[in-house]
């Protein structure tokens, strides 16, 4: 039974035995408690279980929707679209019993997933005891996901829902809640913010399986978790080979106990290993139950775990976004997502490419695919520390994209971003996206506002000929263009900017303050 790992032994007997369960009473996940925050503007999706085959109602902002459970106690309405509201109101569930759900807001919900970037709290940021002190925002929610790891689907996670306040927030994922907080002061509407997130985690295991099926690249591994699937035919030929050895061993238990011999070890079932890392462990017991819960879309900060990575990542993220695209079947909801920061000794070397380089360029390239956005942040990294202080500014980069995209705001929401180059002679011209009113030499310090540098030179930048040696180079802005040129190189081919593990002082923004993608011409 692939909804849960427990049942996944015995799945033949265990259906029979689920299905003559009492529940005694109805039910709900744990994603539906008190405090929770509603998605505004479609459909609600509010399900659970009670006894077979009885009629459950759910009541909601002056609307009541039935359904009748199935024979496995499963039941699901779904409530009509409703408008923001900033009062907590009841939803009230009855079947075989009863559940109220007190100060029930409908707003804005997010999902802040990833590793422990994502995780890190309010706690732990920068300025955490003025946070905290200003953290009065009572139509603000968080809902923590408990770690747990499947090899199956789960129906159910840990956690409950926490109201913003100065002893609340400090337990808040920071980027999330600075996320939500700029969105909160934007709209005034409620926001709810789910942290489902790990530190130390892969990408791999927050994917679903039919998000490793859509990317052809991925066919390995769609091929390995399909390997245990009981919805392919290569998963279930394992399964009915396990439940051969079964009988097998079965019978051989028996033998054993009578000739009072040890039993021998029961036969491993089909399924991923023990480590929380393997692939979809993450997904079936920390994204999958959440799902349908109504959301607005996601924010992702991960990608350290797979920074020795390069065009693998992105085919990885893609996987992760389709596949939680297609299971929550809400169209293609905005996913945003963070690219790394500058971390460990700045290289010397022009020519890049070590450490991060690589998987921020993968990063990049997710921006392809549809209702994505990326915050650049090379600008707010400590060199000996992989968790950078400053989320403040993450949360408000990501929320920029959101407010244009998702609300309508007018603004720029991004950094300069690569988009082509010409050779002029001995010089190279660089063309950029989202040069907003200007490109300019900038500067970053703490959570102070990007101040302009005139006299500054920008740094990390490097050029190269046909013959692939790298050399620094000298960069000049004219117009929305830079133009890059070296003594060394006399006919150029080729240029990269801030392509390294830690391009620390990276200095090319736009005058709105956000700082340009790391990029290179070449693919060498």
């Amino acid at each position: 039974m692939q909804k849960n790992s427990k049942r996944g032994l015995f799945f033949a007997s265990l259906l029979f035995i689920f299905s003559l369960t009492s529940f005694a009473g109805v039910s709900l996940p744990k994603i539906f408690g008190d405090h929770m925050v509603l998605q505004r503007d479609q459909a609600i999706p509010v399900w659970g279980w009670d006894d077979p085959n009885i009629e459950v109602s759910v009541t909601f902002a002056g609307q009541t929707k039935t359904a009748k459970t199935d024979d496995f106690g499963k039941w699901m309405v779904k409530l009509d679209a409703v408008k923001a509201n900033k009062v907590g109101q009841e939803l009230l569930v009855k079947g075989s019993s009863s559940k109220v759900f007190k100060d029930v807001l409908v707003g804005e919900v997010w999902l802040c997933s990833g590793q422990s970037n994502m995780e890190w709290s309010v706690n732990a940021s920068m300025n955490a005891a003025e946070e905290r002190k200003a953290g009065t925002y009572p139509t603000i929610r968080h809902f923590k996901v408990g770690r747990g790891n499947q090899a199956f689907p789960a129906e159910d996670v840990n956690g409950n829902w926490s109201v913003c306040s100065p002893s609340t927030v400090g337990n808040f994922t920071a980027v999330g809640y600075y996320f939500a907080r700029k969105i909160h002061k934007e709209l005034d509407v409620p926001v709810g913010l789910i942290g489902s997130n790990w530190g130390g985690t892969r990408v791999e295991p927050w994917t679903a399986p039919i998000g490793f099926r859509s990317v052809p690249e991925l066919k390995g591994l769609s091929e390995k978790v399909d390997s245990w699937s009981v919805k392919t035919e290569a998963g279930k030929k394992a399964w009915q080979e396990y439940l051969n050895r079964i009988k097998h061993w079965t019978a051989m238990a028996e033998d054993a106990l009578k000739e009072n011999q040890n039993v021998p070890i029961l036969p491993e079932a089909p399924g991923p290993g023990k480590s929380h890392q393997e692939a979809t462990k993450l997904y079936n017991a920390m994204i999958a139950p959440l799902i349908p819960y109504g959301i607005r879309g996601a924010i992702w900060y991960q990608g350290e775990s797979n920074g020795n990575e390069g065009i693998s990542y992105f085919h990885k993220k893609n996987a992760l976004i389709t596949g939680w695209r297609k299971l929550w079947k809400q169209g293609d909801f905005p996913f945003y997502f963070v690219q790394l920061a500058n971390w460990r000794q700045a290289s010397s070397n022009p020519q890049g490419g070590d450490g991060w380089a690589k998987v921020r360029e993968a990063q990049t390239k997710c921006l392809e695919l549809k209702n994505t956005g990326m915050a650049v942040i090379i600008d707010i990294g400590e060199a000996k520390d992989i968790h950078p202080r400053n989320k403040q500014d993450v949360g408000l980069r990501l929320a920029s994209w959101a407010l244009v995209k998702d609300y309508g705001k007018s603004m720029v929401y991004s950094g300069p971003i690569y988009k082509s180059h010409k050779v002029e002679g001995n010089k190279i011209r660089i063309e950029f996206e989202h040069v907003g009113s200007g490109l300019m030499l900038g500067q970053k310090q703490g959570l102070k506002p990007v101040t302009e540098d005139n006299s500054g030179k920008m740094k990390h930048v490097a050029i190269a000929g046909a013959d692939k040696k790298w050399h620094w180079a000298e960069a000049k802005i004219e117009g929305n263009s830079i133009v890059v040129s070296s003594d060394k190189v006399i006919s150029p081919v080729a240029v990269r900017y801030a392509f390294s593990m830690n391009p620390e002082g990276a200095n090319l923004y736009n005058k709105e303050g956000f700082p340009a993608s790391p990029f290179r011409t070449d693919n060498w």
